[in-house]
């Protein structure tokens, strides 16, 4: 589900047409639509309803604060990996209660300050980040919630890149060694290890892998039991993959069917990270054709946007559909490709593209996630403004970078030069 589509032969976002917010606000442009990223939210939080897990948006997903804040409005707990994400979580308010801190390397002073904030708990990765967080709590005279994250040893079946649940992966602790660590629980004395937590990997398009882990995490649960280790949460992750071009995932309603089952059976708290699934399918990026370039071998559209504003196609070759602004019948096959000094700069590669002509509009689908979030200021490109559509209005939720930005932390210090 998502609020774009053509009237009368051109683009629109909710009420507002693209073009004239391309016209407006320049090129490149990432706009989202607010319906459909409450939308999502929404949907898995009727499709688990029975259980009522928190739902805590993965911010690495898209981390705007204008995004946040319209999910914890809702009820969202956040997802965070960093110290900037922790930052940016109370920034768009979000109740520390409502906060899990996953990440294989968090560093003493984020460990520090997410203690200090009283955030819910750490997905804990490793035996040494276990001992660090207990002395770290220790020296604050605290005791910190954690939660163990089970590398379970379950195929995805995604892109090699964003599978995270093999025992191959740097992340989690494999299911015999994380047995021997909460039998000893009560030598880490800061610590109330108080769950466990999965996370299999990102674009998860079929059920069958979150069965798997989730049974192998329950059957663990009950084994647990049985030496006397009481648990309250059990965190599944996130992972639920989106349509970006033929792809046909399933919905929240059948993931929930599938999986809700197990999750009783465990008697344990459940808390979702879903990232992509909310935000993927909400935003776009709008980018202008600068060029049109026939070669003896092929056809290149050679547009403002690049890699560095979208990542995705050049580093997992991922599929994103290109849409006109306005509606052309004509195709043809071309490269759309960007201005960077890198041959993998491109958004399509061999692509039916619809004709279009210097000057024209094209529409980035599907980069809601993962698209700003991974940009960069390669080529020393300002990164584009942010634009968030509600109904008929649209507001400016980012600002597009100047030159001055660019070098705005940069020093030449005097006597250096000479």
């Amino acid at each position: 589900m998502h609020d774009f589509g053509y009237r009368k032969n051109s683009l629109y976002c909710e009420g507002v047409k693209l073009e004239d917010l391309a016209k407006k606000f320049a090129t490149p442009l990432y706009v989202y639509s607010y319906h459909t990223l409450t939308g999502h939210y929404e949907k898995l939080a009727s499709a688990f309803k029975r259980i009522n897990p928190l739902i805590c948006y993965s911010v690495k997903a898209n981390s705007n604060l204008a995004i946040l804040r319209a999910l914890t409005a809702r009820g969202a707990g956040l997802d965070i990996v960093s110290g900037g994400e922790l930052f940016r979580a109370q920034k768009a308010r979000c109740p520390a209660c409502r906060i899990v801190y996953a990440s294989v390397g968090k560093t003493d002073r984020e460990i520090y300050a997410a203690i200090k904030k009283g955030i819910l708990f750490f997905n804990v990765e490793s035996l040494a980040e276990l001992e660090n967080i207990n002395r770290i709590s220790g020296s604050l005279r605290k005791i910190t919630r954690v939660a163990i994250r089970i590398n379970p040893d379950v195929e995805a079946k995604t892109h090699k890149y964003i599978t995270t649940g093999k025992l191959t992966n740097k992340f989690g602790i494999d299911l015999k060694s994380a047995y021997r660590i909460l039998l000893r629980r009560a030598e880490f004395s800061h610590l109330d290890i108080c769950g466990l937590h999965i996370h299999i990997g990102s674009q998860i398009t079929q059920s069958a892998p979150f069965v798997e882990a989730i049974k192998k995490v329950s059957r663990f649960v009950g084994e647990l039991k049985s030496k006397g280790v009481e648990l309250k949460y059990l965190n599944i992750g996130g992972g639920l993959g989106i349509v970006y071009d033929r792809e046909e995932p399933q919905t929240a309603q059948i993931y929930a069917e599938r999986i809700m089952p197990l999750l009783e059976k465990t008697g344990l708290r459940i808390i979702m990270e879903p990232g992509r699934f909310i935000a993927g399918n909400s935003g776009i990026l709008i980018t202008r054709v600068l060029y049109i370039k026939n070669t003896p071998k092929k056809k290149f559209i050679i547009v403002d946007g690049g890699m560095n504003d979208l990542v995705r196609p050049a580093l997992y070759g991922a599929h994103h559909n290109i849409l006109p602004l306005r509606a052309v019948a004509k195709k043809e096959k071309a490269d759309v490709v960007g201005p960077i000094c890198e041959s993998g700069d491109f958004f399509a590669k061999e692509r039916p593209i619809a004709r279009v002509q210097e000057g024209d509009y094209l529409a980035v689908m599907s980069a809601g996630a993962y698209g700003f979030s991974m940009s960069s200021n390669y080529n020393s490109r300002p990164r584009p403004a942010e634009v968030m559509v509600s109904g008929k209005k649209a507001f400016l939720i980012r600002k597009r970078e100047i030159p001055a930005d660019l070098v705005r932390n940069e020093l030449v210090p005097e006597g250096l030069i000479r």
